[in-house]
């Protein structure tokens, strides 16, 4: 019973280790390309927490509203960011976040 319950909290334990930051890689279907985003670029590598996009400027899937390149370069959406202050531009090398 004791070594059930060991091996149970070293499972849990080593799970956690190892899992993904929030919801993992999401692919998002774009005309220009398809971008895949990384949660565990954006929260361990750049450093934010999960609240600063969820909920100001993504809800979930079902409600997110689609945002046109135009809009993104006037701030919304990944442009909130992506303004070339913050992090890289949304103007300029498609490449960077869209796969053909």
């Amino acid at each position: 019973m004791r070594i059930t319950i060991l091996a149970s909290i070293v499972v849990l334990v080593a799970s956690q280790a190892f899992s993904t930051v929030g919801g993992g890689d999401v692919t998002l279907k774009s005309k220009g390309g398809d971008i895949s985003f990384s949660h565990e670029v954006h929260v361990s590598g750049a450093g934010q927490k999960c609240t600063y996009c969820h909920d100001k400027l993504y809800t979930n899937s079902k409600k997110h509203k689609k945002v046109i390149m135009k809009e993104m370069q006037k701030g919304k959406s990944c442009g909130s960011c992506h303004n070339g202050k913050t992090a890289f531009s949304v103007k300029g090398d498609c490449a960077k976040c869209h796969k053909k």
